[in-house]
C-alpha cells in the first residue's frame, strides 16, 4: 500500500504581494497627473490682510456691547425690527473673541425668538 502524502495548504500571500504592488503603481502614477503650478507663480498672501466685520453683521465685543452697522444697541432683538422680512432669513454674528460662549447662545436664542430664520456666526479662519 503506498500512502499518498498529504499536501500542504499554500497560501496565497504571492497574489496579495502583487495586488498591493499593483495598487501602488497606480497612486504613484494617478498622483503625477495633476499639472503643477508654473514655476513663476507667486500665490496671495492674506497673514497681512486686515479683516473687517460685513456691513450687515452684529458685532459683539467681549464686554457684551453688541452694535449694527456702526451704531451702539443695547438689545439683540432691536435689529429685527429694523430690517424688512425678507433680510431676518439670515442674520450674521460677529463675536469678539473673548465673549463668554453662554453670552453668544443667549444672543443666538433672543434673535431667534425675535423671528431670525438663521442666525450665522462669523468666525475668523486660520490656516497656519
Amino acid at each position: 500500500m503506498i500512502r499518498k502524502r498529504a499536501k500542504s495548504q499554500r497560501e496565497p500571500t504571492i497574489a496579495l504581494i502583487n495586488i498591493v504592488f499593483l495598487m501602488l503603481i497606480f497612486f504613484l502614477v494617478t498622483g503625477t497627473l495633476a499639472r503643477p503650478l508654473d514655476k513663476g507663480l507667486t500665490l496671495v498672501r492674506t497673514s497681512e490682510l486686515e479683516g473687517a466685520a460685513p456691513p450687515d453683521a452684529l458685532v459683539i465685543h467681549a464686554d457684551g456691547r453688541m452694535s449694527w452697522r456702526g451704531s451702539d444697541i443695547s438689545e439683540a432683538g432691536a435689529v429685527l425690527s429694523t430690517l424688512p422680512e425678507t433680510d431676518r432669513a439670515v442674520i450674521r454674528l460677529v463675536p469678539d473673541r473673548d465673549l463668554p460662549a453662554s453670552r453668544l447662545v443667549e444672543i443666538g436664542r433672543t434673535l431667534r425668538a425675535a423671528g431670525a430664520g438663521k442666525v450665522v456666526v462669523v468666525t475668523e479662519r486660520g490656516l497656519e
